[in-house]
């Protein structure tokens, strides 16, 4: 497969065209980015455990009946994916209180919900990505009412096929962040990546963050956390 022209280039990603126009390959970057770009840096090899996590995960998933864009791994940092419409929000699924649920709310750091909670955050960085309700994506138009249950559904699935993976590697599953899109035929399929970058890990016994906090809140270790997210799910 080839990569033709770039379309794209995010704070983790760049994305390229191929000779299938329904098929684009994705390069992940070691740049690091918190608090909607304020904060810039670089985690050394974040690229191939991003890609490869992402894409080990995604298999997972896709044996559980959850679509996603997943095609073929290419490299430690190239996979090629399904080129997809990203349906402009941001769903977090949260299992316990962390990062800025935290704040808003004013709950204790690592308080365990009575269920997991769903939030939408919509996707422009302009905006800081604000939080809305599913109620303010359909009346504005960002998205339609059966794809906001669809997505609904799906990330809840995701939850719980996720947590139990998770928790068979020593690892709390926190809260994670998921995006959807849609294939050139309307299928919605789990698109983006799930990896560090975007879930919160803890180890299960020490409650140690493996994850982007280390770099968000200068925790020192980084690499290592992802490193060690890699042996944990068996690809180191």
């Amino acid at each position: 497969m080839e990569k033709k022209e770039q379309l794209y280039e995010g704070k983790a990603k760049k994305v390229w065209a191929t000779e299938n126009p329904d098929i684009v390959i994705v390069d992940y970057k070691d740049d690091a980015t918190a608090f909607n770009g304020l904060k810039k840096g670089t985690i050394a090899g974040k690229g191939v455990v991003n890609n490869k996590m992402s894409n080990y995960l995604m298999r997972i998933l896709e044996k559980k009946g959850i679509p996603t864009h997943f095609i073929e791994e290419l490299s430690d940092r190239e996979t090629a994916v399904k080129k997809v419409t990203i349906i402009p929000l941001e769903v977090i699924i949260r299992n316990r209180a962390a990062g800025s649920i935290c704040k808003r709310l004013g709950l204790e750091e690592g308080m365990d919900f009575v269920c997991p909670s769903i939030e939408f955050s919509y996707k422009d960085d302009e905006l800081g990505d604000p939080l809305i309700n599913g109620y303010h994506a359909v009346s504005c138009g960002f998205t339609t009412q059966e794809e906001v249950d669809t997505v609904k559904k799906m990330a809840f699935t995701v939850n719980d096929v996720l947590k139990e993976y998770f928790a068979s590697i020593g690892v709390e599953l926190i809260d994670f962040k998921l995006e959807f899109g849609k294939t050139s035929d309307g299928s919605i399929v789990l698109a983006d990546e799930i990896s560090p970058d975007t879930c919160r890990f803890w180890d299960i016994e020490t409650h140690e963050k493996l994850d982007k906090d280390r770099f968000r809140r200068d925790l020192g270790g980084v690499e290592a956390a992802y490193t060690e997210m890699m042996k944990r799910v068996g690809l180191y």
